[in-house]
């Protein structure tokens, strides 16, 4: 026997239409899944740079770093602790590599920077022509002679720290994005201290410009995390004080050590991580995960192996809910 139907009355529509959008808005604000960003390039026996993207682990690697750029520095140079020499032009054969990684999904950024090095800027002008050295020899794609060979990395981080030149470092960022195109997106990064302001980037990343902002909790025991006591609540503090200072639409990362020796201090255990801190920053919106210094130590301890599964919240969510009734 035939079952007839009788059709929707308007209100009905209506409310059917209503519990629809209102399951879309629960989806929009359900905790980001975290990724993990690394650090490649400082140690030869870190492996290759095909074989860090081919792990699975990474969306972003930073080839750290370009240690020697501005204040009348004809050529910057590239340090890549050995993994080739730029002088001899054997580093771009890593452009296969780079390429690789992109096809991945990965993305791939040029560091500026790090502890050592001879690189500052000394003018807005300066800035503007180190902008315009790095897109050309690192960013545009058409550069054979540079020490990658006509690389297109997809932006540039910033790591800028110790003694070096505290300005014009807003400038550069202004200069860089500059070459944005609606074709083509270049990305910027920072990777500030926990310590706010941040006395190099501060100016730099309140310009609004950077697309991720991984911080360093470690090397800086006001604000990360304390092994003797097993203390969060600095780095909970600080983590709060950057997602409510970022612009909005910057992503925020918590940067960490891979290894107990990869830095000085503010090693976090990966249960301790994952039980104890995960939980609660994923709950900023401006979370996006973690980032590891570096690949060699990651690959010594399998830091993000570890931890990578617990970078999403797994908790079921009111949409969730509300799906399982439909």
């Amino acid at each position: 026997m035939a079952t007839s139907y009788s059709q929707p009355t308007k209100p009905q529509l209506m409310i059917l239409i209503s519990c629809i959008l209102v399951a879309f808005s629960l989806f929009s604000t359900a905790a980001p899944c975290g990724k993990i960003s690394v650090y490649w390039g400082q140690n030869l026996y870190e492996r290759s740079l095909l074989e860090a993207c081919h792990s699975n682990l990474y969306q972003y690697v930073n080839l750290a770093f370009l240690v020697d750029f501005g204040r009348d520095v004809i050529q910057p140079n590239i340090n890549l602790a050995g993994h080739c020499v730029p002088e001899s032009g054997d580093c771009r054969r890593l452009i296969t590599e780079i390429q690789a990684c992109q096809d991945l999904g990965v993305k791939v950024l040029l560091s500026l920077g790090g502890s050592i090095g001879n690189y500052g800027l000394s003018s807005p002008d300066d800035a503007k022509l180190v902008a315009a050295q790095i897109y050309d020899i690192f960013l545009s794609g058409t550069n054979v002679t540079g020490p990658l060979g006509p690389v297109a990395l997809d932006g540039v981080d910033f790591d800028i720290e110790g003694e070096h030149p505290i300005q014009y470092w807003d400038d550069l960022a202004r200069a860089l994005a500059s070459y944005r195109t609606p074709q083509r997106k270049v990305y910027l990064a920072a990777a500030p201290q926990c310590i706010r302001p941040d006395q190099h980037l501060d100016a730099a990343i309140n310009t609004g410009l950077f697309d991720y902002v991984w911080v360093q909790f470690y090397n800086n025991p006001p604000c990360q995390y304390d092994s003797s006591s097993g203390d969060i609540s600095k780095l909970i503090a600080s983590w709060n004080e950057w997602s409510a200072s970022l612009p909005a639409g910057t992503k925020l990362f918590l940067g960490l050590p891979a290894a107990p020796n990869a830095s000085g201090s503010g090693y976090i255990p990966p249960d301790v991580l994952t039980s104890r801190i995960l939980p609660v920053i994923r709950t900023s919106a401006n979370y996006r995960g973690v980032m590891l210094w570096s690949r060699y130590y990651d690959i010594q301890c399998n830091y993000s192996t570890i931890i990578k599964p617990s970078l999403c919240d797994k908790t079921l969510h009111r949409q969730d809910l509300l799906i399982s009734m439909v």
